[in-house]
């Protein structure tokens, strides 16, 4: 059991059943030395936000989440399949439970499953995903003089603005904390 002032960036607890992760903390002092913590919490399952005030007294369980490094294999109509790489099980998860984290999802990528009871409930993307440019309008000549962007397709559906000089079939990186192009890898 923890209280709330133990509690960090990072942290997470069950409240009420929920698994909840601390995103901030702020601690506040009260007069007549009392004391309360604001937390925001991320529900690790639905991934929604809250605010909650607690007092200096409360306590909490903390919980210990496992993660395994995983690979991802294919998807299929319902679920994405993915790989754990320490004992070569197959995972596999529903779309709603992968979440926004589907538009970066390539073959073959290595990522981690966060596990809690033996139950996976969520997923870890790497900083940089290289995917394949499936459809932009095609580069002219001189384009890469200027900050412009255009409209692309990669091959997972996602749509993000690239530079001019850019083409179909080319391979860029892109951050999947912001989802914006980062650099160009090569060719497909």
């Amino acid at each position: 059991m923890v209280d709330p002032g133990e509690l960090r960036r990072g942290n997470v607890v069950r409240i009420d059943g929920k698994l909840l992760e601390v995103v901030e903390h702020q601690h506040q002092k009260i007069g007549r030395g009392s004391a309360q913590t604001k937390l925001r919490l991320r529900d690790i399952v639905n991934q929604t936000t809250s605010d909650r005030v607690f007092q200096a007294s409360q306590r909490f369980e903390r919980v210990r989440l496992d993660v395994d490094p995983a690979q991802f294999l294919y998807r299929s109509s319902d679920a994405f399949h993915f790989m754990n790489m320490e004992t070569y099980e197959e995972v596999a998860l529903s779309a709603a439970e992968v979440g926004s984290a589907a538009d970066y999802l390539v073959d073959g990528l290595e990522l981690e499953l966060t596990t809690f009871e033996g139950r996976t409930i969520g997923l870890e993307l790497p900083v940089a995903v290289d995917m394949a440019v499936a459809h932009t309008e095609p580069g002219v000549r001189g384009d890469t003089a200027t900050a412009a962007s255009k409209p692309a397709t990669m091959s997972t559906g996602l749509q993000i603005d690239v530079p001019l000089f850019i083409n179909t079939g080319d391979v860029i990186r892109v951050d999947t904390r912001t989802g914006e192009y980062s650099t160009r890898v090569g060719q497909a």
